[in-house]
């Protein structure tokens, strides 16, 4: 019963996690989790078995939490939401009938099946941005080392005859989250004092940055005799393979090194627990008998406990809400992009188009981007990337996170308020001075939200669950206005400029993204 309310509430899901979420190159390692996880379970099954189950009603609390992140996820647009909900509801459902000991038990394992779900793309860039412009770095020093010109910005790498990009500008490590998982295992297994194992899973961050590093190096002292073969198909994706079991290898000397520090009568590598069949019970307290009536007792009403009752009403009642209630999104008519104006004001502007490669990580519905002049000021440009719907799958990507993949570095950050003309309202932006070398630029950019201007991703998300069950939409815009300050002025000069601009630009606005 429990599998068949599961698979209802929650198949939709996994087929985007099996179909979609996985095949990704960030995170295909996850189709070798579920090995990880039943070689987990099958070494605790013995002290499993042995212990004793006491059922819990405190299960019932994180199942409920489960079925509460579920309904968030699913109105939010969030499937990483919906994967954490079916983590709790399993978890829950374990406490709530084998009782907290035998989750503990369990506990590593259940960590571990974590793994399994990607995380958001916003959580995912902001986690590892910083690591892959210091892997692109390290990349550039090793090739210039051996005597090749390169030269970096951001995560795009020029060799004189070539460009490589490192990641696509909102792309994480891609060796972060599976060496991280590589070294808990690794810590897992090595029975040895808590410092040595840290110092195991702490190096898997600096050595995902370093092999990393020697990849994009080694693609650049081939791509002269292999061309793009070398940064794509089949030897790219070998190359990343062997040089993650090359990561491995490094794991497994550093156990060998630390076991010679400090060594301790019991410390091993993959230590096997052997337990003997003779054993009596009274070796075994916490196992009764076969013939205790406790046990007996837990095993003939373990489907007919008000527990079992009151799991599977709360699953139905999610089950039935799900299919009854018409939860399809009312998205709005928008004026199509390709009709805003050139000419706004004293503002002339020259429409830009954007690589399909991009076109297809945003996802947006509809965009435009113009470069707009005025007499002999610098230009302004304006990127709007509007999206009819942010549900599962579908979300907006803010500058502060592509931005920096492409070598700009965020100062000066933070929130200022824009005053609209003809009235006492105004609204918040976020404004940063970006600087790459020796070029600045001053951008400000927004959210704008079902007629909330925001200027947080997380704010984003909450008002997408309010809305989606309130106003059944979750359309929303990014708006980014971007000038560059010369040398020859002041930054104030530039922050007017873009005030006056999103002053006259502001009424057109509202008539492309709806309200």
């Amino acid at each position: 019963m429990y599998g068949l309310l599961l698979t209802l509430i929650y198949f939709p899901s996994y087929s985007w996690l099996v179909g979609y979420d996985w095949p990704r190159e960030d995170y295909n390692y996850c189709y070798l989790v579920p090995l990880v996880l039943l070689y987990l379970i099958w070494e605790k099954k013995d002290q499993w078995s042995r212990k004793a189950s006491f059922p819990s009603w405190g299960g019932v609390i994180v199942l409920l939490s489960g079925v509460l992140v579920f309904w968030a996820g699913e109105l939010a647009g969030e499937y990483f939401s919906i994967y954490i909900s079916s983590w709790l509801v399993v978890v829950g459902l374990l406490w709530l009938h084998a009782g907290w000991e035998k989750v503990k038990i369990m506990a590593f394992p259940i960590f571990v099946s974590l793994f399994l779900f990607p995380l958001p793309h916003f959580l995912n860039t902001k986690l590892t941005l910083n690591l892959k412009l210091i892997s692109s770095e390290i990349g550039v020093k090793i090739i210039q080392f051996f005597g090749m010109s390169a030269y970096r910005e951001g995560n795009i790498i020029d060799l004189a005859f070539t460009q490589l990009q490192v990641v696509d500008a909102c792309s994480g490590l891609r060796y972060l989250i599976p060496l991280f998982l590589m070294g808990l295992l690794a810590a897992y297994f090595y029975h040895a004092a808590l410092w040595k194992r840290t110092i195991i899973v702490a190096s898997t961050i600096p050595l995902s940055i370093i092999t990393n590093s020697f990849r994009v190096a080694i693609t650049a002292f081939l791509y002269p005799s292999m061309g793009r073969d070398a940064a794509e198909g089949f030897f790219h994706d070998f190359s990343g393979w062997v040089i993650f079991m090359l990561s491995f290898g490094v794991l497994v000397a550093e156990i060998w090194v630390l076991r010679k520090i400090l060594p301790r009568p019991t410390e091993c590598f993959m230590k096997k627990k052997v337990t003997s069949r003779n054993k009596t019970e009274s070796e075994h307290p916490e196992r009764p008998g076969k013939d205790d009536p406790v046990l007996e007792k837990e095993q003939t009403v373990f489907f007919s406990q008000s527990r079992f009752v009151v799991a599977i009403a709360i699953l139905a009642m999610t089950v039935s809400i799900h299919s009854l209630v018409d939860f399809r999104e009312k998205q709005p008519i928008s004026r199509p992009f390709n009709e805003f104006p050139l000419l706004i004001g004293e503002w002339k502007g020259t429409r830009e188009f954007m690589d399909q490669k991009f076109l297809d990580v945003l996802e947006p519905t509809d965009y435009v981007a113009i470069n707009y002049s005025k007499h002999d000021s610098p230009s302004v440009n304006i990127y709007v990337a509007y999206y009819a719907s942010q549900q599962k799958g579908k979300s907006i990507h803010s500058p502060e996170t592509c931005l920096p993949g492409t070598g700009w570095c965020f100062n000066q950050a933070g929130s200022v308020t824009i005053p609209l003309p003809g009235n006492n309202t105004a609204f918040p932006v976020m404004r940063a001075l970006i600087t790459k070398e020796e070029q600045k630029q001053l951008v400000y950019f927004w959210f704008s939200e079902r007629g909330r201007i925001l200027t947080n991703a997380y704010e984003m998300k909450m008002y997408n669950f309010w809305d989606a069950v309130i106003k059944k939409r979750t359309d929303g815009a990014m708006v980014r206005v971007i000038t560059p300050v010369s040398s020859s002025e002041m930054t104030e000069d530039a922050d007017k400029r873009l005030r006056s601009f999103i002053q006259d630009i502001a009424p057109t606005l509202n008539e492309f993204i709806p309200g």
